[in-house]
């Protein structure tokens, strides 16, 4: 069966970073399924996505993810090495909608930096600041991008806030406590 990919989201997607060759590359959840697998077991990215599940839990979600109307998964690969998982979607049309005051077409981001030398060296800001960049490109009728990582990743909130993204509100989510960003068109 062949995935059902949202509007403005293409098998893949090559992008302008500093620090690299970057492109997004749609997940195969085949072929991926091992190199994911690892780092939603890696106690780091555990501690904020909450899936560190056992391989064919992995499996399933990434087949639902590939199946999905509203949400594309991406590898993202940096000089030819995968390092992050992506997923972009429609926010408007994710529950997350109903947390805050969604606008038609918002955007959304998930990210993950993989292996562990990719964290801490100052890449997410210039990666989210590519790839929501992009989103707003790639659909015209989105006015902004959102997300909405665990509000104490202070992290992933410094990199969004070095990306763009503004700090609107904590939500208090069905499975977590989020920091609720919004980067502008």
């Amino acid at each position: 069966m062949s995935a059902l990919v949202p509007p403005h989201h293409p098998a893949t997607v090559d992008l302008q970073v500093p620090f690299g060759q970057f492109s997004l590359r749609r997940v195969d959840p085949d072929h991926d399924l091992d190199l994911v697998h690892v780092w939603m077991n890696d106690p780091d990215v555990a501690s904020s996505w909450k899936m560190p599940w056992p391989r064919d839990r992995i499996a399933r979600y990434l087949r639902e993810q590939d199946r999905s109307t509203q949400s594309t998964a991406y590898l993202g690969v940096l000089d030819g090495v995968p390092m992050s998982y992506w997923e972009l979607y429609r926010a408007d049309l994710d529950p997350l909608a109903q947390h805050y005051s969604a606008r038609e077409h918002d955007a959304g981001i998930h990210v993950l930096l993989g292996p562990a030398e990719c964290r801490g060296r100052g890449l997410a800001a210039g990666l989210l600041r590519a790839v929501s960049s992009w989103q707003l490109e790639a659909d015209p009728l989105a006015t902004r991008v959102v997300g909405e990582p665990e509000a104490s990743n202070e992290r992933l909130i410094r990199a969004g806030e070095r990306a763009g993204f503004v700090r609107v509100t904590d939500l208090d989510l069905p499975n977590k406590r989020a920091a609720l960003m919004i980067r502008e068109r």
